[in-house]
């Protein structure tokens, strides 16, 4: 078994401006996958400015394993449509995480990563220390689809060996 380096929490905060998949709408809901581990959000109904602000864990042993997003319409009798999709790595995220936090002051930002061809970034996204606690706030502009982005905001959650 892997050894196990931390949680992820990704709040899965809201979608913008998302394609509509049906003459009535959509109804999206997200699934994110890393590695073999799959998690998904509830469906908004009718909505394509969906607000979820649903948290989802994954349990992370390879930071550098790439995370997956797709917005999907959920459809009663057909398969449901693809609405976006989007991918990232937390290796920055986990990397701060590693760090000593003791000395770093409340809302500090340590890392900032720029939108670049190779990632789905909107707008820069900063890797921020806040009491302690890793977070990193995400823009994605969604792939393969005309129109769509998805707000994120990821926490690293440090696993404390127990004491057996």
């Amino acid at each position: 078994m892997e050894k196990l380096m931390g949680l992820l929490k990704v709040k899965v905060v809201r979608g913008v401006n998302l394609a509509k998949r049906d003459a009535r709408g959509s109804d999206p809901y997200v699934v994110i996958r890393m590695g073999n581990q799959k998690v998904k959000t509830s469906v908004k109904k009718k909505d394509v400015n969906p607000e979820w602000n649903e948290e989802l864990t994954l349990s992370v042993s390879d930071p550098t394993v790439p995370i997956k997003l797709e917005i999907l319409d959920k459809d009663t009798f057909t398969k449901d449509d693809l609405m976006g999709e989007a991918d990232f790595t937390i290796h920055d995220l986990a990397e701060v995480a590693q760090m000593n936090l003791s000395s770093i002051a409340h809302d500090t930002i340590v890392k900032t990563l720029h939108p670049t061809k190779q990632n789905s970034f909107v707008s820069d996204s900063h890797v921020t220390v806040k009491n302690g606690k890793v977070f990193q706030d995400l823009h994605l502009r969604l792939k393969n689809v005309d129109t769509g982005d998805i707000y994120l905001q990821l926490q690293w959650v440090k696993i404390t060996p127990s004491a057996h």
